[in-house]
């Protein structure tokens, strides 16, 4: 299982990488996913995840619960109706194609809308939490 594991991890960064350079195609999610597979069979190679620059505090911050970053969640919102908004308004004849291009890209801007934690709002939601704690403890 180990070998599978390092083998899924090293595609997803491979997958990861190529997201880097086409817009569109997501890149932090599969890092994500190769940090998991990682955890599983190479701490080196996890530890080299979480350690890139740009990529790494975001895969971190998803292991905490903090979700992302409202800028980066305006960005891949941004970026999913830009390439839908390309590939099926010039790129795909076929209608139901089309179609499912856009049914995609919806379910992908909801999802990141929706479910995706916003890592300002959870950050303060802590932080409250913390005070309210803090007050309960000092019997104020």
């Amino acid at each position: 299982m180990r070998l599978i594991y390092l083998v899924s991890g090293l595609s997803f960064v491979a997958v990861g990488g190529i997201g880097v350079v086409i817009p569109g195609l997501p890149t932090t999610v599969f890092f994500i996913l190769a940090a998991w597979c990682f955890s599983r069979s190479s701490r080196r190679l996890e530890l080299w995840v979480l350690n890139l620059p740009g990529i790494g505090p975001m895969v971190a911050d998803f292991r905490a619960g903090l979700g992302m970053p409202r800028r980066a969640k305006v960005v891949a919102i941004g970026c999913i109706v830009a390439a839908v908004t390309v590939s099926a308004g010039l790129l795909i004849n076929g209608s139901t194609v089309r179609i499912l291009v856009v049914a995609f890209g919806l379910i992908g801007v909801a999802y990141i809308g929706i479910m995706v934690p916003t890592r300002e709002r959870v950050l303060a939601d802590r932080l409250a939490s913390s005070d309210i704690d803090g007050r309960a403890d000092t019997g104020t």
